[in-house]
């Protein structure tokens, strides 16, 4: 828009010279010095700028609305020129009646007239003159002003339909991000020989789909988990270690069960004195590097590590380990910097550091010498600010921990790491996950739930509803059913989590989110199979698809077929808005809100036409094949975001 505006100006001064017969001037390199050679060499170089920015972004879906706040911020600024800021706001309607989207900034700006130079001029008049000034544009067809002083906006069948037409022959393409930002995401972060349990699901789930959706936005994505892999418990592990496998330096341990080993080695701590002094003994030479006990610290992380990945093959989930031990080194250098600026005072031997704002300090080192979460958090944020140079950092972590990261983004601003005008640092904080009951879910026995037996009660349900609806007796082969288990359990427990507002508490329950009505994974699994199979039973092919979508128009005549046009056309600016607010369930509501649009549509406008008789196709609609494939495919980068595997037949 700045380069386009530039242009114009430039283009106007070029006339006004022409006029005095100053044009003529060869813009060779000598003839630049001229002024009014300069101006077409500038103009040149914009207008050739301007074709390589409009090349890249042909392929790319608009984003609707944001198309509509740069034409109405320009009649805005038109209108009111002396105004800073003015509010801009552009929604969807609720109602076809009110339009396809609405301005309702006329409100806001009656409001700031008052306030800053005591007019009082009615919202409706504001609204006249904004839409007075809405520059020529290609997706606008009517503006009507309703009410008090809403702006109705009625868009171009012809623009949603070239939209249609762009997306089909080049598939999902993410809007412009401009420069190509750093994004660091620490999510998961379970704790070494301690088995992951429900508790990491939301962490997990939640990480690795922003991971997937802020890379499919062109970011560089850096997806860390933070592994408990060091400290205190690591001593009285070790010193088990060598009691129950004195030869483990040359014979590998068969440690089975890590948890039950871990539980072993905590009541003998808590028990046996002995033990315990042995214990901090053993964190003495594990700090001090030792390679005894490096090779016992190894193998115990080892053993964990083993049991996690078998977790994250389930679900799909990639990861890059770097746990609190990476960070151990850093730390005496953390500690000292904080000194060197005057921010650490000694209370009864610990060196601690207050924040402005926050209550309780941060301990940087303990009264024995020893460091802190708080040390090594602080150092995991200095490294991925200062080291990785990260323009955006999100920690997935739960809201319990809200209180302690607070304090340590606002330690990191206060020695002056970042500036939060420049660098985002974000804690996306959620919830805990409960049982039916609205307690902590537990197991009967009251024990944490097992995050594997979880996934794996998954799968024997999912198969339980599968073989319920007999789809094992004569729908799918026996690979087809065994995809579909899979996608259905795993996309449902995922499902689940990302349908629910992250800051919420949410209870989980099987028989819910198996369910095959209402917004779940089930349900919307269903319909993704059901519109693939509509070309499929057609007999039309993938290729046939592609042909046609650079050939026919889609046609929106029908209020169906443009009610889930425009539908389908806001997956832009719902990805935009997650990419902001980090809140993952729009995304899910907005799936389950297309599949139902679907839905009308394929009920009151037929795709193919038969023979009631001989059930022969007589026609085939292609303009509405074509909705049913920009439906399946939007849908499929949705599913793929959430991390849950549509499959073609269930």
């Amino acid at each position: 828009a700045f380069q386009e505006n530039e242009i114009k100006l430039l283009t106007a001064e070029i006339e006004r010279l022409k006029n005095f017969g100053c044009l003529g001037v060869s813009p060779s390199l000598e003839g630049l010095r001229d002024e009014n050679a300069k101006l077409k060499y500038r103009l040149n170089f914009l207008q050739k700028s301007l074709q390589e920015e409009r090349s890249k972004a042909v392929k790319s879906m608009i984003n609707i609305n944001s198309r509509l706040q740069e034409i109405f911020g320009v009649a805005i600024q038109a209108a009111y020129p002396d105004l800073e800021n003015p509010p801009l706001v552009v929604t969807p309607s609720q109602q076809p009646k009110f339009g396809d989207y609405q301005c309702n900034s006329a409100m806001g700006i009656t409001q700031i007239l008052l306030k800053t130079k005591e007019q009082k001029v009615s919202p409706r008049e504001i609204a006249e003159k904004i839409t007075k000034n809405i520059p020529a544009n290609e997706c606008i067809e009517k503006v009507e002003i309703a009410g008090p002083g809403f702006i109705n906006v009625h868009l171009r069948k012809d623009f949603v339909s070239k939209q249609l037409s762009s997306l089909l022959i080049n598939g999902v393409q993410p809007p412009a991000v401009g420069k190509r930002k750093k994004v660091v995401v620490d999510f998961s972060s379970p704790n070494i020989a301690k088995e992951m349990h429900v508790g990491h699901l939301r962490s997990t789930i939640i990480g690795e789909s922003m991971c997937r959706l802020f890379e499919f936005a062109g970011y560089d994505v850096l997806r860390l988990n933070h592994l408990g892999d060091w400290g205190t418990q690591f001593g009285m592990l070790i010193a088990h270690l060598q009691d129950k496998f004195p030869d483990y330096l040359t014979v590998s341990p068969p440690i089975g069960d890590l948890q039950a080993f871990y539980k072993e080695s905590k009541r003998r701590f808590d028990t046996e004195e002995e033990f315990k002094k042995r214990a901090y003994q053993c964190v003495v030479l594990l700090q001090s590097k030792n390679p005894d006990f490096i090779k016992a610290w190894e193998l115990i992380c080892d053993v964990s590590r083993k049991e996690f990945q078998k977790i994250y093959n389930c679900l799909d989930i990639t990861l890059i380990e770097r746990g609190e031990s990476f960070y151990h080194e850093m730390m005496k250098d953390i500690v000292k910097e904080f000194e060197d600026k005057g921010f650490v005072q000694v209370d009864d031997g610990r060196k601690i550091v207050f924040v402005p704002g926050f209550p309780v300090p941060l301990t940087i080192m303990k009264s024995d010498g020893g460091y802190t979460y708080d040390t090594s958090d602080l150092a995991a944020l200095k490294h991925r600010l200062c080291e990785e140079k990260a323009d955006i950092l999100i920690y997935v972590v739960d809201s319990g921990q809200s209180v302690h990261l607070q304090t340590v983004f606002a330690a990191g601003q206060m020695i002056g790491w970042y500036d939060p005008k420049v660098i985002r640092v974000a804690h996306a904080a959620f919830g805990v996950v409960l049982g039916e009951d609205k307690k902590k879910f537990k197991t009967r026995s009251g024990d944490t739930v097992r995050l594997i037996d979880l996934l794996e009660e998954g799968l024997k349900r999912a198969m339980d509803k599968l073989k319920d609806k007999e789809r094992d007796k004569v729908v799918l082969t026996e690979e087809e059913l065994k995809a579909a288990q899979t996608s259905v359990a795993f996309g449902c427990i995922k499902y689940a989590d990302l349908s629910h507002n992250r800051l919420n508490d949410y209870v989980f329950s099987f028989d819910k989110m198996l369910d095959d009505r209402g917004n779940t994974a089930a349900y919307l699994l269903y319909a993704f199979t059901r519109i693939r199979a509509i070309a499929r039973l057609a007999n039309i092919d993938e290729q046939m698809l592609r042909k046609a979508a650079r050939e026919e128009v889609v046609i929106l005549d029908h209020e169906k077929e443009w009610k889930l046009g425009k539908c389908i056309l806001r997956f832009p600016e719902i990805l935009q808005k997650i990419l902001e607010d980090l809140l993952l369930h729009t995304l899910c509501d907005y799936l389950y809100e297309l599949a139902t649009t679907f839905t009308e549509f394929y009920d009151n406008c037929y795709c193919v036409e038969k023979d009631r008789q001989s059930g022969q196709i007589m026609k085939v609609n292609m303009w509405r094949l074509l909705l049913c494939e920009a439906t399946a495919i939007v849908m499929a980068k949705g599913f793929d975001i959430l991390g849950i595997k549509p499959v073609q037949r269930m």
